[in-house]
Order: C-alpha cells, then structure tokens, then sequence
C-alpha cells in the first residue's frame, strides 16, 4: 500500500491556482506531521509547508501569503492551495508525513507556472 499519493498538479498560467491533495494510506494516523517540499531542476528539495496534528503551520518565506496548507484528519488528507503562482514555483511537489523516527513521502507531483 502506498502510503502517500498526490494528485492535483498541472499547468498553469502565472498569477494561476492550483490545489494538491495527498491522501495518505491507513498506516498514517492524524499524529503525523504532514508537510509539502518541492524541488525544482538542478535545486534541493525545499520544505514549502508544514502542518502540525494541533493544526499549527508554516510557511516558506517564497510562498507566504500565497500558499495555504489545510489538513482533513477525518478523510486523512492534507492539502495545498497554491494561489497567485509564479514562474519560480515551478517544480515537482512532494509529500511527506513525519511522525518520531517515521518518515513517509510521496512519489510527487508535477507543477509548472508559464509566464
């Protein structure tokens, strides 16, 4: 069973939305921490944003104010709303949930932001 799939990439115009989910198998339980890294070519994976089983989150620098990170707990599934998209945040999307010395991540998703 895979434990991490994404979906809801794509292509988009600049100044564009788009909204992953990453629905998270059953061994994922709402005590993980569930986050969004990218990576783009040539560049190391970065976070993008994280979110606490409290609910608490975070956000890069680049995509505050732009970028809103959601959990449903009941249907297991974090979300990323990606509003006013740039060039720059084009790059593969990955989910990752994290939970002690338990690390999950997803096989990604492709997002790309045309000028």
């Amino acid at each position: 069973q895979v434990p991490l799939v994404e979906s809801g990439g794509g292509l988009v115009q600049a100044g564009g939305s788009l909204r992953l989910s990453c629905a998270a198998s059953s061994r994922i339980s709402s005590n993980y921490a569930m986050g969004w890294y990218r990576q783009a070519p040539g560049k190391q994976r970065e976070l993008v944003s994280r979110i606490t089983t409290g609910g608490n989150s975070n956000y890069a620098d680049s995509v505050k104010g732009r970028f809103t990170i959601s959990r449903d707990n009941a249907a297991n599934t974090v979300y990323l709303q990606m509003n006013s998209l740039k060039p720059e945040d084009t790059a593969v999307y990955f989910c990752n949930a994290q939970w002690m010395t338990r690390n999950y991540w997803g096989q990604g998703t492709q997002v790309t932001v045309s000028s």
